[in-house]
C-alpha cells in the first residue's frame, strides 16, 4: 500500500508552507527568549490573548480575522507590559509575574467567552490545536495565484521578525547575555525587552489560527532549546533553530499522514504532530549534540578515561624501569591492581598500546618500546615538574603532591612544561629527590 496515495500538493504543500513559516518566525525570537530565560513568555501570551479575542467579538460583533487579530495583539502586548510592571513594582521574579498576568487574563477571557457562548461558536479543539489543515481553504488572489490567507499573514510576520533580528542583532545579543553591559554601552535594555515581547505577542497571535493556543509554545522554545545544545555561538544557534523548526513542520505533516496509517488510524492532528516532531528533534539534539549531547559527552568522557589510563600504564612501566635499572616487565594482573582498573578496560588499553607500538609482550609480561618509553618519559617529567612547582610555589603539603600532580600531568603540553621548568630555574630533582627527566634525552 502506498502510504502517500492521498498526497495532494495543492493542499499538503500549503499546509507544510504554513507550518514552516509559523515555526521559523517563532524560532527566530525563541533564541532570545531562551537566552534571556523568558521561555514561558510565549506560553503566557498565547493564553492571555483569549480576552482580546472575546473583546474583539463584543466590540465588532463579528469573527472576521482582522478585528480578532487586532484584539489579540493588543492584549498580547499588554501582557508583556503588565508582566514587566508587576515584576518591577511588586519586586517579584519574572516567572511569578507571568503567572499572575496570564492566569488572570486567561480566566477573564473564559468568563467573556461564556457570556458570548450563545452568540458565537467556539471549537475548543481549534483553540488548542489550531486548524492548519484548513489552511488551503481560505485564499487571497494575488495576480494569477490563489494564496492561503494564513500564509500571507505568517509570511509578513516572518519578514518582520527577520528584519528585527538583522537590524538589532548586536543589541539583542548583548542585552541577552549581559543587560548591565548593554546599558553601559548605551543600549536601552528596556526597549529591547519590550521590542522582543511585542514581536512575540504579534507572532503568537498570528500563529494562533495555524497551530493553536498551546502548541505555538513548542515553536517558540523547542527549536531554540535544541539549537542551544548544539553550539555556543549565537549566529550558529539561530541558523540551527531555523533548520530544526523547518524540519519539524515538514516531518510533522508527513508524520500526521504516515503514522496513523501504520497503526490503523485514518489521521491525526497536524499541528500536534509538528510539535511532537520538534520534541523528537530536541531529544536527538540532547543525545547527540556535539557540545552537550548526553551520548557524545559519555563517549568523550570514555575516550578521555582510556587516554589517561593508557598514559598511566606507560608511566607505571617507566617508573618500574627506573627502579630496576635493567628493564622491567609487569603482567596484566599487576598493572590492573596498581592502577585499580577493571579487567576488561585494562585489556582494552593494553591492546591499544600494543597496536600503537608503545608496548610489547616479552615472556608473559609487558615492557616499553622506545616509542612508549619516550611517551612515558614526557609524562613523568610533567608529573615531577608539577610536584616541584606545587611545593616551591604553591606550598602544597607533601602528602597531597602526588594526587594533584597525577591529575595535572595529563593536561600538560610542551609549552607548559617549558614554562614550569623556567619558572623554577630548571630543577633537576622533584621534592622526593627523584631525578626529573630532561625534555629531550
Amino acid at each position: 500500500m502506498n502510504l502517500l496515495q492521498d498526497w495532494n500538493w495543492s493542499l499538503d504543500g500549503w499546509i507544510i508552507v504554513a507550518g514552516m513559516l509559523c515555526a521559523i518566525a517563532s524560532a527566530l525570537l525563541g533564541n532570545f527568549l531562551v537566552l534571556r530565560k523568558m521561555s514561558m513568555l510565549g506560553d503566557a501570551i498565547s493564553h492571555a490573548v483569549l480576552p482580546g479575542l472575546a473583546a474583539a467579538f463584543f466590540i465588532t460583533g463579528t469573527r472576521d480575522s482582522l478585528p480578532m487579530f487586532v484584539g489579540a495583539a493588543v492584549v498580547g502586548v499588554l501582557t508583556a507590559l503588565f508582566t514587566e510592571w508587576i515584576r518591577g513594582f511588586g519586586k517579584v521574579d519574572e516567572g511569578a509575574a507571568m503567572g499572575v498576568v496570564f492566569t488572570s487574563l486567561f480566566a477573564a477571557g473564559l468568563v467573556m467567552i461564556v457570556q458570548a457562548a450563545d452568540r458565537v461558536d467556539l471549537d475548543p479543539g481549534c483553540v488548542l490545536y489550531g486548524a492548519i489543515e484548513m489552511t488551503p481553504l481560505s485564499t487571497v488572489t494575488i495576480g494569477a495565484f490563489e494564496i492561503p490567507r494564513v500564509v500571507i499573514v505568517l509570511s509578513t510576520v516572518l519578514v518582520v521578525n527577520l528584519l528585527a533580528v538583522l537590524l538589532f542583532y548586536k543589541e539583542f545579543k548583548i542585552a541577552s547575555f549581559d543587560p548591565a553591559l548593554a546599558t553601559t554601552l548605551g543600549i536601552n535594555d528596556s526597549f529591547m525587552h519590550y521590542l522582543l515581547t511585542t514581536l512575540v505577542a504579534v507572532t503568537a497571535v498570528a500563529s494562533f489560527e495555524a497551530v493553536g493556543n498551546i502548541l505555538v509554545v513548542a515553536m517558540f522554545i523547542v527549536p531554540a532549546a535544541a539549537a542551544y545544545l548544539c553550539t555556543d555561538r549565537l549566529g550558529t544557534m539561530i541558523v540551527i533553530s531555523v533548520i530544526v523548526a523547518a524540519l519539524s513542520a515538514v516531518f510533522g505533516h508527513l508524520g500526521a499522514i504516515l503514522a496513523p496509517q501504520l497503526i490503523g488510524y485514518h489521521s491525526t492532528n497536524t499541528a500536534g504532530m509538528m510539535a511532537t516532531m520538534a520534541g523528537l528533534l530536541f531529544v536527538v539534539a540532547a543525545l547527540f549534540a556535539p557540545r552537550y549531547g548526553v551520548v557524545v559527552a559519555f563517549v568523550r568522557r570514555g575516550a578521555l578515561s582510556l587516554r589517561i589510563l593508557a598514559e598511566d600504564v606507560v608511566g607505571l612501566l617507566y617508573r618500574a624501569e627506573e627502579r630496576s635499572r635493567t628493564g622491567a616487565q609487569l603482567n596484566k594482573t599487576s598493572i590492573r591492581q596498581v592502577l585499580v582498573s577493571r579487567p576488561w578496560v585494562t585489556s582494552m588499553v593494553l591492546a591499544l598500546l600494543r597496536r600503537r607500538g608503545d608496548l610489547v609482550i616479552d615472556h608473559g609480561g609487558y615492557s616499553l618500546t622506545d616509542q612508549g618509553r619516550e611517551r612515558a618519559r614526557t609524562l613523568v617529567r610533567s608529573h615531577r615538574l608539577w610536584e616541584q612547582y606545587l611545593v616551591t610555589t604553591v606550598g602544597v603539603v607533601e602528602n597531597r603532591l602526588h594526587p594533584n600532580a597525577e591529575q595535572l600531568e595529563h593536561y600538560t603540553d610542551t609549552s607548559l612544561r617549558t614554562q614550569l621548568d623556567e619558572e623554577m630555574a630548571h630543577p633537576s630533582v622533584d621534592p622526593h629527590g627523584t631525578p626529573i627527566p630532561a625534555e629531550k634525552p
